[in-house]
């Protein structure tokens, strides 16, 4: 599973009498009520295993969700540059930005429920992250890329999709006017069949929430950063053992020429075409020998097949027949009201719930 930073919501104990939270989120970002509050980072960090650390809490309105209350969220997706075209990649991603029907870029999750694949991107860009580490120069295909984006909601796999075909792009093989095809959902309403970025390098970076305070525990914090230095300084150790090495078989002389005759020997690094095969690995599955064009492969099954093998199986109700359900209800609950309303003689006030049904995404 990928490393992420997510925000969770829980009821616990507190020091504070119950008809005191009005008051006290009032002033949650004072550190002397902070202080007197239970130490929850402290505790939980104590019983979590350590690939699992809390950072920091804030109280909340009884009614709060880490889900839904959510206005935004932040995804990164990390890789390495190797021979990919980032400009283009970059171009690409800003054809995501807006509200778009993004069916033929997630998995369709629709034995959840999930019938619409409307969502809106408010940002995505391609960059390379900054390497300033230290004084040495990394040659261009070690350099790290990040696919940062950033929307309200997102569907199931949407970003690994969206980097898939920004994977595409940046190797040549598909224009990133491809993008626009596979966002214009009636010319084409089925996904092409593709496979997905891997998950190990996507990150949910950031969330964003209305009027929440995050409080940080000094000691929490000093074993917060010592624990994760103590992590990088592994993984970036590791990280340079392998890269002395490629650099050590770049200098190794293999013979020039190729049959019975070899003209001589020439050091592996001026060998041409280089070998960059950092992304190989990203994408799941098979690579094909002969490319074959995303828009001239077989498609997936299109959603109306897929709404109706789920209402066959009974995990869901047609939408059609809830909506005709929906408007018998109100007609009958006019009626009756109506009938009432006559009953009784007498003027009534008519008051309209609107009830929010939230998918899964």
């Amino acid at each position: 599973m990928a490393e992420c930073r997510k925000v969770i919501s829980l009821d616990l104990r507190s020091h504070f009498p119950r008809d005191w939270d009005s008051e006290y989120l009032n002033l949650k970002d004072k550190v002397n009520n902070a202080a007197k509050e239970i130490r929850y980072t402290h505790i939980l960090n104590r019983v979590l295993p350590p690939d699992i650390r809390i950072l920091a809490w804030a109280p909340v309105e009884p009614s709060f969700s880490a889900r839904f209350s959510c206005l935004e969220r932040t995804y990164r997706y990390f890789f390495p540059r190797a021979d990919l075209d980032i400009v283009a990649m970059n171009y690409a991603a800003q054809k995501y930005v807006g509200t778009h029907d993004f069916r033929n870029l997630c998995k369709m999750d629709v034995a959840n429920g999930v019938i619409n694949f409307q969502r809106t991107i408010l940002s995505a860009r391609v960059l390379l992250v900054d390497q300033s580490l230290g004084e040495e120069r990394w040659q261009e295909p070690f350099q790290l890329c990040q696919f940062e984006v950033t929307g309200q909601a997102f569907l199931y796999h949407q970003v690994r999709c969206m980097m898939a075909i920004l994977f595409l792009i940046g190797q040549g093989m598909e224009k990133p006017e491809i993008i626009d095809e596979l966002l214009n959902i009636e010319k084409n309403p089925q996904k092409p069949q593709y496979s997905m970025a891997v998950e190990f390098p996507l990150v949910l970076y950031d969330c964003k929430f209305e009027n929440v305070k995050w409080i940080y525990d000094p000691e929490v914090q000093e074993f917060n950063i010592t624990h994760l230095q103590q992590l990088w300084a592994n993984h970036a150790v590791k990280t340079h053992m392998l890269y002395s090495m490629i650099q050590g078989l770049d200098s190794v002389a293999v013979p020039s020429g190729t049959g019975p005759k070899v003209d001589g020997a020439i050091e592996w690094r001026n060998v041409k075409p280089r070998v960059i095969k950092q992304t190989s690995a990203f994408v799941e599955g098979m690579k094909m020998r002969t490319y074959k064009s995303l828009m001239d492969r077989p498609k997936c099954q299109g959603l109306e097949s897929r709404i109706q093998h789920f209402v066959r199986r009974g995990r869901i109700e047609h939408p059609h027949l809830f909506h005709e359900e929906e408007i018998k209800a109100k007609r009958d609950c006019n009626d009756t009201q109506e009938e009432e309303n006559t009953i009784l003689d007498k003027p009534r006030k008519r008051i309209c719930v609107d009830t929010e049904i939230k998918s899964i995404i």
